[in-house]
């Protein structure tokens, strides 16, 4: 979800924050006179060897004051050793490029702050290829303070109840949860437990199973439950055992359930012999669907589907 995107440094020139991961930039910087960086390549050898590597420049325009930046940065002086420090963490050579696209704000970063938060990750445990895969699938992560990476991983450990190494899991799966904002995290969590009703263990297991319903829309977390629970009777227990059933399309779950409903093989209780799990009713293609669980043919799934 769009609000959900890593939360880029909200201006070059802020402090570091609890909240918004940005740059520090002790120069001035020159204005820009062109509206667009491509008129600056033939000028800037920066520029020049940042488009060879497949940095897009016409997104990297879009981010605030980030093209003023690359354009005070001295290739040789200032880039290669971040570069050289991105392919020690282990982003790949061909990563770079949409790398830098996603946050050329790093290039303006001092050096011995990104080992820091390096060390800080590795003093917690997390493996070099584990680091690495996340910051690969979250360009901001270095941008953010020992302290804030510290009081992160704080927040989903204690507010959830987990291990050190369960909370390590849940980071390096979705790693954006320890660079997006916390508060649609919080309000996700007490939607789990307040509006839905289900206990700390099962919002434990679910989260841990399912990352991704910590960012979830609430509006649409609120809508599958209800169809699930209230019009398909899955009680807490059976949800909290397929939670991937959040991340599927409400459409999809409606369409299906109700053919099967048709066909009188709408059955989700484990203890019957016709028993169809969540996870059956929502992974599989629709022809798998349709011959192994509704015992259907494709055309009757979709003469269905028309009256619908």
């Amino acid at each position: 979800f769009s609000d959900w995107d890593d939360v880029p440094p909200s201006s070059a020139l802020e402090v570091i924050s609890e909240e918004e991961a940005v740059q520090i930039i002790a120069e001035p910087l020159p204005p820009i006179q062109s509206s667009t960086l491509r008129d600056y390549v033939d000028h800037s050898e920066t520029l020049a060897k940042l488009v060879h590597l497949g940095v897009d420049l016409s997104q990297v325009e879009k981010r605030q004051k980030a093209g003023q930046l690359l354009l005070t940065l001295d290739f040789e002086k200032d880039v290669k050793k971040i570069l050289l420090f991105l392919k020690d963490v282990g982003v790949e050579d061909n990563q770079l490029g949409s790398f830098l696209t996603k946050n050329p704000y790093i290039l303006g970063e001092d050096l011995e702050a990104l080992e820091t938060r390096v060390a800080y990750l590795k003093s917690k445990k997390f493996g070099k290829s584990e680091i690495a895969q996340m910051v690969s699938r979250a360009p901001y992560l270095l941008l953010f303070s020992v302290e804030r990476l510290d009081n992160r991983l704080g927040f989903f450990k204690n507010e959830l109840g987990l291990s050190v190494k369960k909370t390590k899991d849940l980071v390096i799966r979705l790693p954006r949860l320890l660079t997006g904002k916390i508060e649609p995290v919080k309000e996700n969590l007490q939607v789990c437990q307040i509006e839905l009703g289900f206990q700390r263990n099962e919002i434990q297991q679910i989260v841990c199973k399912t990352p991704k319903i910590l960012t979830a829309s609430k509006k649409r977390l609120k809508q599958t439950f209800d169809y699930l629970h209230n019009i398909m009777g899955i009680p807490h227990h059976m949800l909290t055992r397929f939670p991937q059933v959040f991340n599927s399309k409400l459409l999809r779950i409606r369409e299906r359930h109700m053919f099967l409903a048709f066909l009188g093989r709408a059955q989700y209780d484990p203890a019957q012999p016709s028993y169809i799990s969540l996870d059956q009713l929502v992974s599989l293609p629709d022809e798998v669907f349709c011959t192994e669980i509704a015992k259907a043919s494709m055309q009757d799934f979709e003469n269905f589907l028309k009256t619908l």
